[in-house]
């Protein structure tokens, strides 16, 4: 139970409903920033101002899952309201008080590093990147289908990448029917795609890899997909990035080209966000009640 824990949960969107009903369940003190267009009401939950926190008695601070942006500012679907976590509210908060957030940017490590307290970066834990690939394979199939006129069985698909997402992606396809083919450059990686039955090749070959793609699928977090490897692909391909902004694409180029480019961060929160909800908040409860027990 988390009786007498005062949690502050700022900004986001669906996914925090599930976060603050889960919370309000083991009895959490909860001040709720950004939603005073939200007409749920949650008990044991009240809805606040950044001013009107006694930051004093903070535990927890829960940013939502796409962090702050470089100038502090917090993005809500719930209000109108400008939000902004300043590095004073932070410095007010009890030495105790941990920061939660799905990424993290400078600003945030600045403030948090600053204050001296605690950052978790909910997305970087393993449990909720597997977790999340679920809903993410689901949504990238739903692109797919609206943003192609082809079935994706027999589909010629090239997923870039095997971390947690490309996993459960380059699966899905293949369930599907389609062709997949996967572009990594560690050897055990490359071993992993052949027990899986799919087709490895090196992220190197990317130029000879690309020529007859139907389907591309990136999630690698940086520029692989540039003006030289594009270039060589069919126009018709349709890419999908699953990378975190600003993908791994080179947007400008691929839309000069006349190819369909989709950069397509947050999938769960967009496709499933209950579920994608439910998975933070399982996560979160064990935390927070960890940090209680110590």
């Amino acid at each position: 139970m988390l009786t007498d824990k005062h949690v502050v949960i700022i900004g986001g969107d669906a996914r925090q409903l599930e976060i603050i009903r889960k919370l309000s369940a083991l009895d959490a003190k909860i001040s709720m920033v950004g939603f005073d267009q939200l007409n749920d009401g949650f008990i044991g939950a009240s809805k606040q101002t950044m001013d009107d926190i006694e930051w004093s008695t903070v535990d927890a601070i829960l940013l939502p899952v796409s962090g702050v942006s470089m100038d502090g500012k917090i993005e809500t679907i719930f209000s109108n309201e400008t939000i902004e976590l300043e590095l004073d509210h932070l410095k007010k908060t009890p030495n105790h008080c941990v920061v939660y957030s799905g990424i993290s940017n400078d600003y945030l490590d600045h403030c948090t590093a600053t204050a001296d307290r605690s950052l978790v970066k909910l997305m970087e834990r393993d449990d909720v990147a597997i977790y999340n690939s679920i809903p993410t394979a689901e949504g990238t199939v739903m692109m797919a289908i609206q943003h192609t006129d082809i079935t994706i069985h027999r589909a010629k698909v090239a997923v870039l990448g095997l971390g947690r997402v490309g996993m459960s992606v380059a699966r899905t396809f293949n369930a599907l029917g389609a062709e997949v083919k996967v572009g990594a450059n560690a050897s055990h990686q490359l071993a992993r795609i052949t027990e899986m039955g799919l087709t490895p090749f090196d992220t190197s070959n990317l130029k000879d890899e690309l020529k007859d793609i139907d389907l591309c699928i990136n999630t690698i977090p940086a520029l692989v997909l540039t003006s030289n490897v594009l270039t060589e692909m069919p126009l018709h391909t349709l890419i999908i990035d699953l990378a975190s902004k600003p993908g791994g694409t080179d947007f400008r180029y691929a839309e000069k080209r006349g190819m369909k480019a989709l950069l397509a961060p947050g999938l769960p929160g967009i496709v499933a966000p209950k579920t994608a909800g439910q998975i933070l908040a399982e996560v979160l409860a064990v935390l927070l009640t960890k940090e209680s027990i110590h």
